[in-house]
């Protein structure tokens, strides 16, 4: 007993039967199995990891905005698609495209055209078709509360979908499964309207354009017959509203004078009354609502005035149309002094002749 004390006491590991050294329990690597308290994942180093919870939706919306707000000024979609893959999401991808759509919804025709780049980029790296899928199903329930802010939600909603057909995002199925669903108004027609794109004659490679290309990135050649075409429509509908929607998505307020001169061209070369009262209203319409400012109106008939011995080639009664015409839009009161002045008149002597007594003759198309 007396050698068992001594070994504790001063230090003595003992041997079998003995309690062992003092302290030494600490330090022990031996582990019993058979413990009911042993836990066999507490072996080997613990390591461990930061947990983020995913971002709600409301954080969500207040991230993505800001990224897609700098993407329309930088117009990268690789930087954008870095942004947005570092947003804690994975279960919700499918909200970067509802946001993104629905923020397009309040800009303008170029900005619209760059989210649809952005989403065809975004599919597959970030996005897969479901997400997208899921994000046009969302839009287009939420379409009610969308019109309120923006009235033609509908017609661009559809727009996107077609556009996203196009690109190969969705399936071409997508517009008919859900159009036999919806019971939404405004859900119908935005299908509608993509049915409608997509099946125009060489509908998938119109919708490349379909929002067209902003500003100063558009060929002046593309402009001109933009222009032209949406003039003829006019003509055939006499629809202004439409008219204007049309001048005012082309983004190009410094090519204005392009659409006058085209529309004062048109008219003579139309030599038709009707004609040249639509194009009366249609100037003046615009120019009372300030798309065509006084310098693009002065400088699109003095483009007119100076090609006349041109156009006179191919239109013989050019001047007296032309004359006429001018009459019409300065009783109408958008036509500034300086642009009257120099109406050119040479016109009147094709309809003089000497047995006339100088007396002009009558417009044989009044």
């Amino acid at each position: 007993m007396l050698f068992l004390y001594l070994t504790i006491f001063l230090g003595g590991a003992g041997g079998k039967g003995v309690w062992g050294k003092l302290g030494s329990e600490l330090y022990e690597d031996y582990v019993d199995m058979n413990d009911p308290n042993y836990d066999s994942e507490s072996d080997g180093d613990v390591e461990l990891k930061t947990i983020i919870p995913e971002m709600t939706e409301e954080q969500l919306q207040k991230a993505i905005e800001p990224i897609v707000l700098e993407y329309y000024e930088h117009g990268d979609t690789s930087e954008a698609a870095l942004s947005l893959d570092e947003l804690n999401c994975k279960s919700k991808r499918y909200l970067l495209i509802r946001y993104a759509t629905e923020l397009a919804m309040d800009h303008k025709p170029s900005h619209r055209e760059m989210t649809s780049v952005l989403i065809s980029d975004l599919y597959g790296r970030l996005v897969s078709q479901k997400d997208i899928a899921k994000a046009f199903d969302a839009l287009l329930k939420n379409l009610p509360d969308l019109i309120l802010d923006t009235p033609e939600a509908s017609t661009i909603l559809g727009n996107f979908i077609a556009r996203a057909i196009a690109d190969d995002c969705l399936p071409p199925k997508f517009v008919n499964s859900y159009r036999e669903k919806v019971e939404c108004e405004h859900a119908r027609k935005a299908l509608t309207r993509a049915d409608h794109l997509l099946f125009l004659d060489h509908g998938m490679i119109r919708l490349d354009n379909v929002w067209g290309v902003g500003g100063g990135l558009r060929p002046v050649k593309s402009l001109i017959r933009q222009m032209s075409l949406l003039l003829q429509e006019y003509l055939s509908s006499g629809d202004i509203e439409e008219a204007t929607r049309c001048i005012v998505e082309l983004e190009v307020p410094h090519f204005h004078h392009e659409l006058v001169y085209e529309a004062v061209v048109m008219t003579i070369e139309a030599i038709n009354r009707s004609t040249e009262e639509k194009m009366c209203i249609l100037l003046k319409a615009l120019s009372s609502s300030v798309i065509l400012t006084t310098d693009m109106m002065t400088r699109g008939f003095l483009r007119v005035f100076e090609d006349m011995p041109d156009i006179c080639l191919d239109v013989p009664l050019a001047y007296v149309v032309l004359e006429r015409f001018m009459e019409r839009c300065q009783k109408a009161g958008f036509l500034t002094d300086e642009v009257i002045r120099k109406v050119p008149t040479r016109g009147r002597k094709r309809f003089v002749s000497e047995g006339d007594g100088g007396r002009i003759k009558s417009d044989p198309y009044v």
